[in-house]
């Protein structure tokens, strides 16, 4: 119990952080899964890992609703009628918000929300339509609080959108996280110009390769750090292998590809059909949920997300003797392929409990850390300070390995200043990386407040404040200051 006591007195977090971590220590104070032997295992080894999810899930890990079907008919347990003008419709959303859980007790996906919003500017001057909105950002800042918490905009241009984008810059807001979709055969350059100007001085939006993934499911959204997940369902849980802790269990690159990483898999598998199962067939989420029961979510569209971490720093171990490098020499990029086909074979073979949408199956994610890592890169990036010299050569790697994840990666760039002044040449970049297989990029300027930690935003000042030991508004910053240092962001290439 002193752990429960030491979480009442901390005077460096909120009462509402207070609130979040004493729920999370009476969930793990259960044991209602049957975990596998194998599982027990691994994750004693920190090979294998449950993301911190808890021990008795009770709500889905992300959730995805259909936010365009609650404005058409509103919603009879929030006593909402479907909102007829701008002022009904944001404050329609500001409640539905606050009743959307996540694996943060908090929503982590709002929606296409210039689509949301576009049809109701209809009568506004920008002037109006800019003050409504102004105050509905900060409201989102301020409430949710949370760098998970995602936005998506596109991949057509709306006036709702432009205003979004120019409210950012002024606003200098960490939440949302705001994700342009991208087509170059859709989205108009100028539109595109003032989301690069937009996360040049923000770091909001990244842009998501929208002709690659909109296939994926009949319909997605981008949640989190970087989750291409169902509109209508969402993910039921990520748990991910952790690469470099299982190759510091092998002999050599051949024991790991043959003998232990299958077998870890395979634990990993039945591990995520066990939290599943109880989730789908014991919490009573299903049956209780007023979102299922009005159809703003569906059962069966929620995947299981089979999530892997540091296949940078795997490979660099595993090929410690011969000096080859991820990002930089052939032998080390042919075995990250290699480890690559061998989990998404087995991803393709193994049968997933509950995840219909998907055939039956998991989805590949490249997760992108927790803020205790060390020594364990995001998904698969290449480890900072080691990215290689010239960012074509960073984005071909890049697209060599995107493919593989349908659920999600991503790689982020930092430039200097004087890249606000040729927006256009970005936008040469995010189109030529994309067109070779690029699924996700971001950028962010070296100067700026707001910088990109694994995936998240969070503010320099605030883990500034932080680390002074005051109390912050955003919850993810106490994950960002900690993460910032351990895996050294402030030197990640800056380019030019």
């Amino acid at each position: 119990m002193n752990e429960v006591l030491n979480i009442i007195k901390a005077n460096n977090i909120t009462y509402e952080q207070k609130v979040f971590s004493l729920a999370k220590f009476a969930e793990d104070s259960l044991d209602v899964l049957n975990l596998p032997e194998k599982f027990k295992y691994y994750f004693e080894k920190g090979a294998l890992c449950d993301m911190g999810e808890g021990h008795a899930p009770y709500r889905p890990r992300y959730v995805m609703p259909y936010y365009d079907k609650f404005v058409k008919q509103g919603s009879k347990f929030l006593q909402i009628d479907p909102p007829k003008d701008l002022d009904e419709l944001l404050n329609a959303l500001q409640i539905l918000y606050y009743h959307i859980p996540s694996i943060t007790h908090k929503p982590v996906y709002l929606g296409n929300i210039d689509k949301l919003i576009d049809p109701f500017l209809e009568g506004l001057s920008d002037e109006e339509a800019s003050a409504k909105l102004s105050r509905f950002l900060n409201y989102l800042d301020r409430t949710i609080a949370d760098g998970y918490c995602h936005a998506n905009l596109g991949p057509e241009a709306t006036r709702a959108g432009r205003l979004i984008l120019e409210l950012e810059m002024k606003l200098q807001n960490a939440v949302p996280n705001f994700t342009l979709k991208y087509d170059p055969d859709i989205t108009p350059d100028d539109f595109a110009n003032l989301a690069i100007q937009s996360s040049l001085v923000c770091a909001n939006p990244a842009i998501c390769n929208h002709k690659l993934n909109k296939d994926t499911y009949s319909d997605y959204g981008i949640s989190s750090c970087y989750n291409i997940l169902p509109v209508g369902g969402g993910g039921a849980t990520l748990s991910r292998v952790v690469l470099p802790r299982l190759a510091k269990l092998a002999t050599d690159p051949e024991h790991f590809l043959n003998t232990l990483l299958p077998d870890s898999l395979q634990a990993l598998g039945e591990y995520m059909n066990e939290r599943i199962r109880f989730l789908f067939d014991e919490s009573g989420y299903f049956e209780s949920s007023f979102l299922v029961k009005e159809g703003l979510i569906e059962k069966d569209r929620f995947i299981g997300m089979f999530g892997l971490a540091g296949l940078c720093d795997c490979v660099n171990n595993l090929l410690a003797d011969k000096g080859y490098r991820y990002g930089h020499d052939k032998e080390a990029d042919d075995l990250a392929e290699n480890i690559l086909k061998v989990v998404s074979n087995f991803v393709k073979d193994f049968p997933a409990l509950h995840s219909e949408i998907a055939n039956n199956r998991f989805l590949l994610h490249a997760q992108a850390g927790l803020s205790t890592d060390h020594g364990v890169t995001s998904g698969i990036r290449i480890v900072v300070g080691d990215e290689p010299d010239s960012i074509y050569d960073h984005l071909r790697h890049s697209s060599r390995f995107h493919k593989y994840f349908p659920t999600g990666c991503s790689d982020i760039f930092a430039f200097d200043t004087t890249a606000k002044n040729n927006p256009d040449a970005l936008l040469d970049i995010v189109k030529g990386a994309f067109s070779i297989g690029d699924r996700y990029m971001t950028f962010y300027s070296e100067d700026g407040d707001i910088v990109r930690i694994t995936g998240y935003l969070a503010k320099r000042s605030e883990i500034e404040k932080f680390d002074r030991g005051e109390v912050v508004l955003h919850d993810t910053v106490v994950n960002a200051s900690n993460n910032y240092k351990l895996n050294r962001l402030d030197e990640r290439k800056v380019r030019n």
